[in-house]
């Protein structure tokens, strides 16, 4: 990776260090790409969480290979969203809270801020439930006690002041080599059926026909397609400075684009091979009623006859819940300051979002017990999966005007498509909230 400049001093938050990484006009090509690649890859942890192990655990235990092709097709909508959002900022220079700030009125723009707020609570709640629970299951610690060590992690957001957005890109990448590793050693541990792994991955209505299938679909498309990683994607772009001539966006928007669907499909087959996981050493043994990270920890060392699994379990979800830890604090400062023209320091901003989370955990935690960990972060994820049409509409709509795009405008094929995906999401919640209400 290339060095940054030496008066490259700033806090990591992409507002404060803008423009610091240059972008020759006469680099080659492997040059360009070693300089784009870096946000896609910030953007694909958020795509990793443990709200992502929770809903891939329970849908491999319960329905098998099923639910592969969920993964596969949200994976496919994450992709042309968080190319929009890119290309968003790449053509305007102004990421997506400033342009629904501008754009919409005061009232709407304030309920799409808090949307966006309440996006990133759900996910930092999975964060603080999923490292709690690491905490619990490789330290011996209680689930309460796990929950306020994770309170710890803002030392690391201290600890990262100063440093440039190379140095983070850095640094998730070392998590995301570690969260793949885990898993694929796991995956040596027990014996896949690959030809039912294949067939999980072709779209089968019937398959989502019962309402349990459906709720842990939308949980899948709400831990895969992130609604504040829109906000935070068309931001962080921005640190790549380019020549603002026609042909230096389009090159950028390309280069940026073979980072963002690289990243995310890293991030797909991570999702798959936890679900993969699920299903061969769950639902294939009978135990199809796994909705629990600490069930499935304790269950993996007999099913696959090696003390490593579950340690190995435990370390890959530690990491997972870390690393989003970078995603959270960095988009929330993208949303206050381009919702409300506000700027506080990055470890002011994470002590807030994790202490709004850490609250509603230690409740869950303490008054449902350690076998709540599961429901709630699969619960967070469907909150997550109701927030993302607010995030998707202003998005689409922006990126379909010429006025604002110039030539990077949307084509009608990537028009119709985005159009088709908010209808889709937007109908399985309706859809998903009748029936809870009909209860």
């Amino acid at each position: 990776m290339p060095v940054l400049p030496t008066t490259a001093t700033a806090p990591f938050c992409p507002a404060e260090i803008a423009g610091t990484i240059a972008v020759p006009p006469g680099a080659g090509v492997w040059q360009k790409i070693k300089l784009y690649v870096g946000p896609g890859l910030l953007i694909s942890i958020g795509y990793m969480d443990p709200g992502n192990w929770a809903t891939s655990i329970q849908a491999g235990s319960q329905f098998g290979y099923q639910l592969l092709f969920v993964v596969l097709l949200s994976s496919l909508a994450a992709i042309l969203l968080q190319c929009l959002c890119a290309r968003l900022g790449i053509a305007t220079g102004k990421d997506l809270a400033v342009h629904t700030r501008e754009q919409y009125s005061p009232l709407a723009g304030k309920g799409m801020w808090l949307m966006a707020e309440l996006s990133i609570i759900a996910c930092d709640l999975a964060e603080v439930l999923g490292c709690a629970l690491a905490f619990h299951l490789l330290l011996g610690v209680s689930l309460p006690v796990g929950v306020m060590l994770t309170a710890l992690d803002t030392l690391i957001v201290l600890g990262l002041k100063g440093r440039g957005f190379r140095q983070i890109e850095a640094i998730i990448l070392g998590l995301v080599i570690t969260i793949a590793a885990c898993l694929l050693a796991q995956l040596a541990f027990v014996k896949a059926d690959w030809h039912a792994v294949i067939q999980g991955f072709v779209p089968s209505l019937s398959a989502l026909s019962g309402r349990e299938p459906l709720y842990l679909a939308i949980g899948i498309v709400g831990a895969t397609v992130m609604p504040h990683n829109l906000y935070l994607h068309s931001s962080i772009v921005q640190t790549r400075s380019v020549q603002r001539d026609p042909a230096s966006l389009l090159d950028a928007v390309r280069y940026t684009r073979v980072d963002t669907i690289v990243s995310l499909m890293i991030a797909m087959a991570i999702n798959a091979a936890i679900l993969i996981l699920a299903a061969s050493a769950f639902h294939r043994t009978g135990n199809t009623t796994v909705a629990d990270l600490d069930v499935a920890y304790h269950l993996l060392d007999p099913i696959t006859g090696s003390s490593m699994a579950a340690v190995l379990f435990g370390l890959g979800l530690f990491a997972a819940g870390q690393s989003s830890t970078f995603t959270g604090t960095i988009a929330g400062q993208v949303i206050m300051d381009g919702f409300l023209q506000m700027r506080i320091p990055c470890w002011q901003r994470r002590i807030i979002t994790r202490g709004l989370a850490l609250i509603p955990a230690l409740i869950g935690v303490l008054m449902l017990g350690s076998q709540s960990v599961g429901r709630l972060l699969v619960l967070s994820q469907v909150v997550l999966s109701l927030q993302l049409p607010f995030a998707m509409y202003p998005l689409i709509r922006l990126t379909n005007r010429r006025d604002l795009m110039g030539d990077l405008v949307n084509s009608w094929l990537v028009k119709a498509v985005a159009w088709l995906l908010f209808v889709t999401i937007s109908a399985a919640n309706i859809w998903l909230v009748i029936q809870v209400f009909a209860d």
